[in-house]
């Protein structure tokens, strides 16, 4: 993976993003639920009230880029976890997809920010030590992104 593809969110850009991490993975979880498309995905959340508080294109960009390449998402899942990806607890994956995305494709995002939201999420909506998981799973994935850029 080179730098290339590595996006930059501008300052004004930034806002609502805890926000839009959580209605995130709301959806990705939706997704895995009832296979709904991305773009109904957008049509359902945008239509909420939360919506006018986070980052619309933070959500659409992430969004895209996780049911993009969820195939590829799972294999590196599977690489940095103790299990197939598709043995995980949904929230967990919807959790992991948007970290790993995060790592992959955003490089204003410091890894500790990507690590402890990821974290905070867990604990939100995840199992009572999912977040451990979760902590670990992604403490490989940034180490190993790293080495692969760097």
């Amino acid at each position: 993976m080179s730098g290339d593809n590595k996006q930059s969110i501008s300052g004004s850009d930034r806002k609502g993003r805890r926000g839009t991490r959580r209605m995130l993975v709301q959806a990705l979880y939706q997704h895995q639920m009832t296979g709904h498309s991305g773009d109904e995905l957008i049509a359902q959340y945008s239509a909420t009230t939360e919506f006018r508080r986070v980052n619309r294109d933070y959500f659409e960009a992430l969004l895209d880029k996780v049911l993009s390449d969820t195939e590829a998402l799972d294999a590196l899942l599977s690489d940095f976890a103790d299990r197939p990806a598709d043995q995980l607890d949904p929230i967990e994956r919807a959790i992991l997809w948007v970290g790993v995305t995060e790592l992959q494709h955003y490089a204003d995002v410091p890894a500790s920010v990507v690590i402890n939201e990821a974290i905070e999420l867990c604990k939100t909506f995840g199992a009572e030590d999912g977040h451990r998981f979760v902590n670990a799973v992604l403490d490989k994935a940034a180490t190993a992104l790293q080495k692969q850029s760097g």
